[in-house]
């Protein structure tokens, strides 16, 4: 049995938010006082860590649920399916629909029922479900497809992530600058030739680290008591340079495949320094360096949009959209991602 990804869409939203735009900004520490050093060396030092020189926020009338169906739409049309016969719609988000200015998140009826409602799909039997997996969640929709297709349970799938992290990002917190939007979305089906998912591994670390990333009020102490993305970056870094790199090489191992095999790395476009230090661990892991140009890169202007980079990158290069970089039939590559859990997971698959 043969599982592959046979269509792949994507939506880049159009509004494009430069780091000069965050130069007004009041920027303070956690607990609540700021920084010695002004906007300009802040941002300066940001984008010397992250790599992210501008991201895309999603358009006033969009939710994550419209991005979600817009990339969906790619997808189905690139597959050249009937959208009657998905059997399911998983929708990888951590946020619900968030509308401009208002905080709370939607998520009753679920994304993906608002995908098949605007998809217009008549057919019940298609399921439709949201995955709450942090940034990893896209990856692990996938992981999920396969194993349905393999039971026998499904025999097509449909699977998005989508996210709008600008609307809930805390306007004072230096961290806001790494968040953006998109989507990106996948058909997940049997059918011979059409490539093939060969592996894959995930794990969720709970014992420590299940709130490094998490909700909390904004750092302006006199704001109210809306909550916003919060995260512990070092204990995250450390966290995914100590742990990624051992699941790619597990879910390569499964594979039975060796790591001079591999063509392309697509790691979470979480911050470009540490996505850097997980792929050189895990070449460390064999004793060998880094080879050029394995590890495509969007972050540095796309942002992180969590769950969508995974998906989103993989669409951009399929169609020739990131500068020298492209994949061929045949070609060996790796999903990783780590994110809110704290979750990591990775497939070895054939294009």
């Amino acid at each position: 049995m043969s599982i592959a990804i046979t269509g792949t869409g994507s939506y880049i939203p159009s509004l494009v938010v430069a780091n000069d735009s965050f130069e007004c900004h009041d920027f303070l520490n956690a607990d609540g006082s700021p920084f010695p050093h002004d906007n300009a060396v802040i941002i300066k030092k940001f984008k010397g860590i992250t790599g992210i020189g501008e991201r895309r926020y999603a358009e006033n009338n969009l939710n994550t649920s419209d991005l979600g169906v817009l990339a969906a739409e790619k997808a189905i049309e690139d597959a050249k399916i009937d959208k009657e016969t998905i059997d399911y719609i998983i929708f990888a988000h951590n946020f619900g629909d968030l509308s401009p200015g208002q905080i709370q998140g939607d998520t009753l009826p679920s994304l993906a029922s608002r995908v098949k409602q605007l998809l217009q799909i008549k057919n019940p039997s298609c399921i439709a479900y949201d995955l709450i997996f942090g940034c990893p969640g896209w990856i692990q929709g996938v992981i999920q497809a396969n194993a349905f297709i393999k039971s026998g349970i499904a025999k097509r799938c449909l699977v998005i992530g989508a996210e709008t992290l600008s609307r809930i990002t805390d306007p004072h917190d230096r961290d806001s600058m790494i968040y953006s939007d998109g989507a990106g979305a996948a058909i997940i089906e049997e059918k011979e030739g059409a490539g093939e998912i060969l592996s894959h591994t995930s794990a969720t670390h709970t014992k420590d680290e299940a709130y490094y990333l998490f909700f909390g009020t904004s750092y302006k102490k006199e704001k109210d008591n809306t909550k916003y993305i919060k995260m512990y970056g070092r204990k995250i870094y450390e966290f995914a340079v100590t742990h990624v790199p051992q699941a790619m090489k597990d879910a390569l191992d499964k594979s039975g495949l060796g790591v001079n095999d591999l063509k392309k790395v697509f790691i979470h476009q979480a911050n470009e320094k540490m996505d850097e230090a997980i792929v050189k661990r895990f070449y460390g892991l064999y004793d060998l360096e880094v080879p050029e140009n394995i590890m495509p890169m969007s972050i540095g202007k796309l942002g992180n949009s969590s769950v969508a980079t995974v998906p989103t990158l993989f669409d951009l290069v399929l169609n020739g959209k990131i500068e020298n970089q492209e994949v061929q039939k045949g070609d060996v590559v790796i999903f990783a991602s780590v994110g809110a859990g704290m979750n990591i997971n990775a497939i070895v698959y054939r294009v």
